[in-house]
């Protein structure tokens, strides 16, 4: 996933449409497992890596604190992403036949430069 969208969302709207992978869910959404908010679908998110210099997702988001880092979509991660997907906090898309899609089905760029201490802490990436 790369980033995350926390509950200090206000469901503006103003994030998905500046997704270029097409990778943010409306809070409506049937498939998206937050409550109340947007929500990053982990498997489709790559930083805007080859698309942006940042998640443009950030860039047009007005609430400090909505957005954060989460883990790459990484092999190294895969187990991190499973549990989420098994604990209802991450909706990993199930593909018909390959099955679910994890890490280990399909990685995803990230921003190398994030260290994983941000990473792991859910660091707020805005300029605030």
């Amino acid at each position: 996933m790369a980033v995350m969208i926390t509950k200090e969302c206000i469901s503006c709207d103003a994030c998905a449409p500046e997704c270029p992978v097409a990778a943010i869910m409306a809070e409506d959404d049937e498939k998206n497992p937050s409550d109340g908010v947007f929500y990053v679908k982990p498997e489709s998110c790559v930083e805007c890596v080859g698309h942006a210099d940042a998640p443009r997702c950030v860039e047009a988001c007005p609430t400090e604190g909505a957005i954060v880092w989460d883990m790459p979509y990484t092999l190294e991660f895969n187990d991190y992403y499973k549990a989420g997907h098994e604990s209802g906090t991450y909706n990993i898309r199930e593909h018909k036949k390959k099955g679910l899609m994890f890490p280990e089905q399909k990685e995803q760029p990230f921003i190398e430069d994030i260290s994983m201490s941000e990473r792991e802490s859910h660091a707020n990436i805005g300029n605030f």
